[in-house]
């Protein structure tokens, strides 16, 4: 058990954040095996054919997420491949910035990670820290890319929820259903760790909420320094963020775009090549890559390479528009 003791002022300075880079690496976790209860099976499959095909090394990352949880020390992710982001929602850019920026000092780590991993980032670690953030950016067209405005719905949709419950009630409202592993009691926050134990105090530097959409059922916290006190916690919903769901074509988004527009767009609630497009709606190839293009460059649609093939998935502004003209299903359907 970890008891995180909150002053006034770390209440006060209390907020959220959306981490790209955190979701690469609990989506790492993922992939090595740590979904027992087969949430992101889909998902997992697919990206796992995706990497193989693209011919990625992802030694460089995978070698810095240890997966084993048995003890504090060889579960420990290294804080310098995550820090805690400092604005509310950077870019991957941004944080890979961060990372590329660590200084030497901080490459340690108490965790199980190769020691020929550590040797090399020790030797030369503006090369290494370089190496990793190309291999994450790989990874994230791969991997994450195509399925972030989904994910980014996910998550923006509970920080909304909760900041509404900070606001009827304050932080002991905020906290009472934030997951069934933290507790409030008494201006100490109470989080069930299967290792780790003891009291945390961010000493004035409040708290950093951090949703996630590949950590459950577990809590994750970061109390080291120089990093800002976290708790990277998983999202209301997040077991229906890979749900299958009928499509419906909204009658006033075809009005607007034209039929076969508003249908792909609505089809793409999952990120799609364009023969699948193509067999899904029975528009021809060459229809669906002219469709496509054009929704391309209205900024509702997105391309990203994975492997020999490319994926469509909608944008933000996509996403949107879907919403506020009632068509489709919530971003929420099985990857294709």
């Amino acid at each position: 058990m970890i008891e995180i003791e909150l002053g006034m002022e770390d209440v006060a300075r209390t907020r959220f954040a959306i981490s790209p880079l955190w979701e690469v690496v609990a989506s790492v976790r993922v992939l090595k095996g740590v979904d027992e209860h087969g949430l992101h099976r889909t998902w997992a499959d697919r990206v796992r054919q995706r990497l193989a095909a693209a011919g990625l090394d992802p030694s460089p990352l995978f070698d810095l997420v240890p997966t084993r949880t048995h003890s504090a020390r060889t579960g420990r992710i290294p804080g310098f491949v995550c820090p805690p982001p400092t604005t509310p929602l950077p870019s991957l850019d941004m944080e890979l910035a961060t990372v590329r920026a660590t200084p030497p000092a901080l490459l340690h780590t108490t965790a199980e990670v190769p020691p020929a991993r550590m040797a090399a980032l020790h030797a030369d670690p503006a090369a290494e820290l370089g190496r990793l953030a190309d291999t994450i950016e790989a990874y994230w067209e791969l991997a994450l890319a195509p399925y972030w405005s989904r994910i980014l719905t996910l998550l923006e949709g509970d920080i909304r929820y909760r900041a509404g419950r900070l606001v009827e009630g304050g932080a002991q409202h905020l906290f009472a259903d934030l997951d069934p592993q933290v507790t409030w009691v008494g201006g100490t926050l109470q989080v069930a760790h299967r290792a780790a134990c003891g009291a945390r105090r961010p000493a004035g530097r409040g708290l950093l909420l951090v949703p996630s959409a590949f950590v459950w059922p577990r809590v994750f916290s970061v109390f080291t320094e120089p990093w800002l006190p976290s708790l990277r916690y998983p999202p209301r919903a997040v077991g229906t963020l890979w749900d299958a769901r009928p499509a419906t074509v909204s009658a006033a988004l075809a009005g607007v775009l034209g039929r076969s527009r508003a249908t792909l767009l609505t089809e793409l609630s999952a990120p799609a090549s364009t023969t699948g497009l193509a067999r899904r709606t029975g528009l021809t190839p060459g229809g669906v890559s002219q469709h496509l293009t054009a929704l391309r460059t209205a900024g509702l649609v997105s391309a990203h390479r994975a492997g020999r093939e490319v994926l469509y998935a909608r944008t933000r502004a996509g996403e949107i528009v879907v919403e506020a003209a009632g068509a489709g299903s919530p971003p929420t359907a099985t990857p294709v």
